[in-house]
C-alpha cells in the first residue's frame, strides 16, 4: 500500500518488522563488494516503540556492528543518566547488548546545536533514520507550531520546545533537512493511541510527521495504529 510520501506496510509485529528491515539494510550495505564509504550510519529514536524495536534488533545475530555508527535523532535536555534520556535507553537496550559495540554518538544539549550538526554533516548521507510518531503527530522533537519546523535548509540540528507544553523538556533534534539526509527513513507506529495522528498523515493534514521527506520513506504500522477503515 502506498501512503503519502512513502511506502506503507501493515505488519503484525512492528518491532520484528523493524529489526528485519534494519538487518537487511545493514547486511546489504556492508556485504563484500558494496564498497561503503565509511560506516553504516544508523540514526536512533526514543520512546516505548523504539525501545521494543531495539530489543528486537539486539537479538539479531550476525550483524557487523563494528562497522555501524549509531547517532541520535533527538534528545531531551536532561542528564545523560536520567530515566527520560533517549541515549540511556539506547545504551541499555541496544549498544550494550551487541558485540562488538558500535560507535555511538549521543547528543549533548549543553552544547550548541552546531556541534551535533557537524557530526551529522561529517558524511554526505545517513543510511537509515528511525522515527516514531507521537499521538499529536510529532516526530523526533519536531512539534506542531514550533519555530524549528521552518528551520532553514542548511540547519540540520536545532533546539526545540513543544509550544503546547504536552511534551516536557527542552530538546535537541534533527530538523526536516537533517532527516532528509537519510537514504532511508523508517517510521514505526503501533497502538490505538496513534490512530488519530496516523489518519491525519494519510489525509495529508499538516502534522509534523507528514512533512518528512527523504530518498525513501517506509512506514511500519500495526492494525491498531492504522484502524480497520484504512485497511485494504
Amino acid at each position: 500500500m502506498n501512503a503519502p510520501d512513502g511506502e506503507f506496510r501493515v505488519v503484525a509485529d512492528v518491532p520484528a518488522a523493524f529489526a528485519d528491515l534494519v538487518a537487511a539494510e545493514i547486511g546489504t550495505a556492508l556485504e563484500p563488494g558494496a564498497s561503503p564509504n565509511g560506516p553504516f550510519r544508523l540514526v536512533l529514536s526514543g520512546g516505548p516503540t523504539a525501545h521494543a524495536c531495539y530489543e528486537a534488533l539486539a537479538r539479531r545475530p550476525g550483524l557487523d556492528w563494528a562497522r555501524v555508527e549509531c547517532l541520535i535523532g533527538d534528545e531531551r535536555c536532561v542528564p545523560a543518566d536520567h530515566e527520560d534520556a533517549n541515549q540511556l535507553m539506547v545504551l541499555e537496550v541496544l549498544i550494550e547488548r551487541v558485540a562488538p559495540r558500535p560507535q555511538f554518538r549521543p547528543m549533548d544539549c549543553d552544547e550548541p546545536a552546531e556541534v551535533y550538526e557537524a557530526v551529522v554533516n561529517s558524511s554526505p548521507r545517513l543510511d537509515l533514520v528511525h522515527l516514531g510518531m507521537g499521538p499529536d503527530g510529532h516526530t523526533a522533537s519536531l512539534f506542531a507550531n514550533s519555530p524549528v519546523l521552518d528551520a532553514p535548509q542548511d540547519r540540520l540540528v536545532d533546539h526545540s520546545l513543544d509550544p503546547s507544553g504536552r511534551n516536557p523538556y527542552r530538546r535537541l533534534t534533527l530538523t526536516f533537512a537533517g532527516i532528509a539526509r537519510g537514504r532511508l527513513v523508517v517510521f514505526t507506529v503501533q497502538g490505538a493511541a496513534k490512530r488519530d495522528a496516523m489518519q491525519k498523515v494519510l489525509r495529508r493534514e499538516d502534522v509534523p510527521a507528514a512533512r518528512v521527506q527523504a530518498d525513501r520513506v517506509v512506514w511500519l504500522c500495526d492494525r491498531d495504529a492504522i484502524g480497520a477503515e484504512s485497511l485494504p
